[in-house]
């Protein structure tokens, strides 16, 4: 009987998988859609989406991070049971490391907004709020305005420089144990705070709670002030990494914050297309954070410090394309399907080096460390690009509302996008004709407005857009 129920779910994956597929001119980019969908149907072969191929399930933010990016929508069983798994005091409470836990946040009330679930909201904006108060309690500095702890994801001290890092403490890699960690404070995490407060007011409105409401935005106003005063130099178009515990803003770029700062509108459209153009990109895609610090080097690259983490990449791919960078977008997505397809045995890495391509670890108090295989975000990431930025897929609990980039279409030849499941509903998206806009779209044989929501229904939801000029 057990082997029955195995090939039984194997057959269903092996359905999914072959029902789920990007059909273009470019099929480097097919390829690797392909292979994104693999590695996230991999990694999860039981109720729990692990974080690669070489990890489990236990951190917060790849839980948030999978699921913002695609698990919400092709997975989302196994999605909320993934989030449910990472929080704490029967599902009151968020858990894992401190600094990153709110971006669960996000990622539930995205979850909410892909599959209308009003009892996962309720819960879940129970445990937002009440891990919200706790941080405010724990971790703000009422001085800056601002929250304190490591940035998003940089669990690694190889992601800070001194006197964050110092070589008098030994034995540890996790920032955690460099007691100067404790009272800096990070962009990319004040943003994550900023938008969690965006999203509790959203979940308050939802759910009838309007005091609430008004109360999480007015917090949010007074974050997003304090992250522009603090880390965005007007001046020199540039935002910074960090405030060190002594007051010094260490002025390096980091990828997430970056992403982070433009895609929550913290910095505005202006901003963010000059913000853009001052971005250092490597050769194949933006480093993590930039330039090297001082005790790397060439050779010996610092894991969170220069290396290439598709993941974030992805984010800064999508802020690229909300400011109108098609050209940084592209590189972007056309060097992650290389990485993943060509030059690394067609696998989604953990990390890359920025200057080969080629997957590697980078060093971290003197170790060089793996690249773990078959990273679960890093082919999300991939998703996200397509899903987001080339079809322009956006979802409310009112349906999908599509805005495909008809540039990016053209440039990639695009033909279908098929399988893709959202609710009850198998979404298979074709283009047809030539042209520069979109003159009409028909789903399931009806046309149907441009700018209205398309509605999940029990099936096949077959959507036509009619290119024309």
């Amino acid at each position: 009987m057990k082997r029955k129920i195995i090939i039984l779910c194997y057959l269903l994956v092996s359905l999914y998988l072959s029902a789920q597929q990007l059909s273009t001119d470019n099929k480097l980019i097919d390829e690797a859609f392909k292979l994104a969908v693999e590695t996230l149907y991999k990694n999860s072969p039981d109720s729990l989406i692990k974080a690669g191929g070489k990890y489990g399930g236990e951190w917060t933010r790849d839980a948030s991070i999978n699921s913002w990016n695609a698990a919400a929508l092709l997975i989302p069983e196994k999605d909320a049971y993934s989030l449910w798994s990472v929080t704490t005091h029967n599902h009151t409470m968020i858990g894992h490391q401190y600094w990153d836990q709110i971006l669960w946040v996000i990622a539930a009330y995205d979850y909410y907004e892909k599959n209308n679930d009003l009892a996962f909201l309720r819960k879940a904006y129970i445990a937002s709020s009440n891990t919200m108060l706790k941080l405010e309690k724990m971790v703000w500095d009422p001085f800056y305005g601002l929250f304190t702890g490591p940035s998003v994801f940089n669990d690694g001290i190889s992601g800070y420089e001194e006197p964050i890092y110092s070589d008098t403490i030994k034995g540890g890699d996790n920032v955690l144990l460099y007691p100067e960690s404790n009272r800096i404070k990070c962009l990319s995490t004040n943003c994550v705070y900023y938008e969690a407060y965006i999203v509790l007011s959203k979940m308050a409105v939802a759910l009838g709670d309007n005091l609430k409401h008004i109360f999480y935005l007015d917090k949010a106003t007074k974050l997003k002030q304090n992250i522009r005063k603090y880390f965005y130099d007007k001046k020199q178009e540039r935002l910074y990494y960090l405030i060190d515990g002594y007051g010094k803003i260490h002025q390096f770029q980091e990828c997430l914050g970056n992403a982070f700062a433009i895609l929550f509108g913290i910095v505005n459209l202006k901003e963010a297309r000059s913000i853009v153009r001052n971005v250092y990109i490597g050769k194949y895609g933006i480093p993590s954070i930039y330039p090297s610090f001082k005790r790397f080097s060439d050779q010996k690259p610092g894991r969170h410090n220069v290396m290439l983490w598709p993941f974030a990449g992805a984010f800064w791919a999508d802020a690229c394309h909300h400011v109108g960078s098609k050209d940084l977008f592209w590189k972007e997505l056309y060097a992650q399907a290389e990485m993943a397809v060509k030059l690394n045995d067609h696998c989604f890495y953990e990390l890359y080096d920025m200057n080969t391509g080629k997957q590697d670890g980078g060093w971290q108090n003197g170790v060089h460390y793996l690249s773990v295989n078959d990273q679960t975000w890093s082919a999300t990431g991939f998703l996200r690009m397509i899903m987001n930025d080339v079809v322009g897929m956006n979802f409310t609990v009112n349906g999908l509302c599509l805005n495909p980039d008809v540039a990016l279409l053209n440039k990639l030849g695009f033909h279908r996008l098929m399988g893709i499941r959202y609710q009850k509903s198998r979404l298979d998206i074709e283009v047809k004709n030539c042209g520069n806009k979109i003159k009409r779209m028909v789903v399931n044989g009806v046309v149907h407005g441009l700018h209205n929501p398309i509605k999940p229904r029990e099936g096949k939801l077959h959507i036509v857009l009619y290119l024309g000029h």
